[in-house]
């Protein structure tokens, strides 16, 4: 893929975080791995919505800008979208940002373990909630590191959502699935109770995951087999 088409990607993921109200102001931040082992990445302190292919960043694997326009830098997040390229060879870009309903699971500190919804079930598994972590630190890609073997999609303890994938599209979508989910999941407790599928039909669906071409990583059972024996569910 050209790296014009990735840069329209990147602009079309940030206007629709926007437009879906997952990020205001200048929230989240968006990057992608190019062939060469550079990055492309939005710049810090700017609204999504205003985010065009001129807008964005060349980076390097430290972080340093290697391209873009005057005045213009990379979030202090980017560490933490740097140790997911670093940790894991298959991820090719990573989108974080503060969709409100998983942000909620996130703020009250509960992991999203549930194994309710069969698209979610088959496409993320449980997702973490990952321990707290000051912005612009290494906290916070020290945070996620231990999960990142087994989960494409986390929650950020106080903070947000992260999602990776072979491509921002893929992560996009990924980030997409999570906010329904929470959402739907809201719903069903509102309405009485949110209900697991049972351990039969989560083998069938997480078998799909091959048929479906699937890419990525999946926890399988571990969380679902913690809760079954009332353990916690934090890894």
């Amino acid at each position: 893929m050209q790296i014009e088409e990735i840069k329209d990607q990147i602009c079309d993921v940030c206007h629709k975080m926007w437009q879906l109200g997952w990020v205001a102001a200048n929230d989240g931040n968006v990057s992608v791995r190019l062939e060469d082992g550079t990055f492309l990445a939005t710049p810090t302190g700017m609204s999504k919505s205003f985010i065009t292919p001129d807008k964005l960043l060349r980076i390097d694997a430290k972080g340093n800008v290697l391209e873009g326009a005057e005045g213009l830098r990379p979030s202090s997040e980017i560490k933490m979208h740097l140790r997911c390229y670093e940790k894991r060879a298959d991820v090719n870009a990573v989108v974080h940002a503060h969709p409100p309903a998983a942000t909620g699971f996130a703020v009250a500190h509960r992991p999203m373990d549930m194994y309710n919804m069969i698209e979610d079930v088959a496409a993320i598994g449980a997702v973490p909630l990952t321990p707290y972590g000051t912005p612009s630190t290494t906290e916070v890609p020290d945070a996620i590191e231990p999960y990142l073997n087994d989960h494409d999609v986390m929650l950020l303890e106080n903070h947000g959502a992260l999602t990776v994938g072979s491509d921002v599209i893929t992560a996009y979508y990924r980030m997409e699935s999570l906010e329904l989910w929470a959402k739907i999941t809201i719903n069903a407790i509102i309405l009485g109770g949110s209900y697991d599928i049972d351990r039969k039909n989560i083998d069938k669906l997480i078998n799909l995951r091959s048929y479906y071409k699937i890419t990525g990583k999946h926890p399988g059972y571990r969380k679902f087999e913690r809760r079954e024996k009332g353990e916690p569910t934090d890894k």
